[in-house]
């Protein structure tokens, strides 16, 4: 995994303004590795260097999270989290402790499909795609790119079934939906 120095530059920075990297400095490495390969796919295919270090801060701070709560110096309380070090004030007012010795916990698997980086990266993309459609849209109403767009991507029909719907040629139909397309690549760079 090859990474340009300016991004390498620019992960580093993230890292160590992130106010959780503060006493915890001996874990850069890990830091570092962790938000490398999370970020790896996007830091290739985002050309904007705001969107890409918007993303990188995203990525960053859940990395480090993460690896924080793997060695054990940060775990998750009610209203959010917190360093192991630090005592939380319903364990500090507590005068008598019920004695748990004897209660067995069992935690099932969970499986997640998308870490919360991939969660908001897709909520951006789409977000762009809304955008464009619509920008494309009210730019040409006659053209219905919003119906086809819905009509398409939504509801999964065919150009056939697109231009029989719309009472349009299927030439016509796939000539808007690849200009529709074009526009929406061009969103994007």
């Amino acid at each position: 995994m090859e990474l340009a120095q300016d991004k390498i530059d620019l992960i580093e920075k993230i890292i160590k303004s992130d106010r959780k990297f503060v006493n915890n400095e001996d874990l850069y490495d890990d830091f570092f590795n962790e938000t490398c390969k999370r970020s790896f796919l996007i830091v290739k295919t985002v050309s904007s260097d705001a969107t890409l270090e918007a993303y990188l801060r995203k990525i960053a701070t859940t990395s480090i999270l993460n690896v924080l709560k793997n060695e054990g110096r940060l775990r998750r309380t009610k209203s959010g989290y917190m360093s192991t070090k630090d005592v939380s004030l319903d364990t500090a007012v507590q005068t008598s402790v019920p004695d748990y010795s004897n209660i067995k916990v069992v935690y099932e698997p969970v499986d997640i499909k998308d870490t919360p980086e991939d969660l908001a990266i897709k909520k951006d993309i789409l977000q762009i795609i809304v955008d464009t459609v619509y920008e494309v849209h009210e730019s040409n109403p006659d053209k219905n790119y919003l119906k086809l767009y819905d009509l398409r991507y939504e509801k999964g029909m065919t150009q056939k079934e697109i231009a029989e719907e719309l009472n349009l040629s299927q030439s016509e139909v796939s000539k808007r939906l690849f200009k529709l397309m074009e526009k929406v690549k061009q969103a994007f760079n």
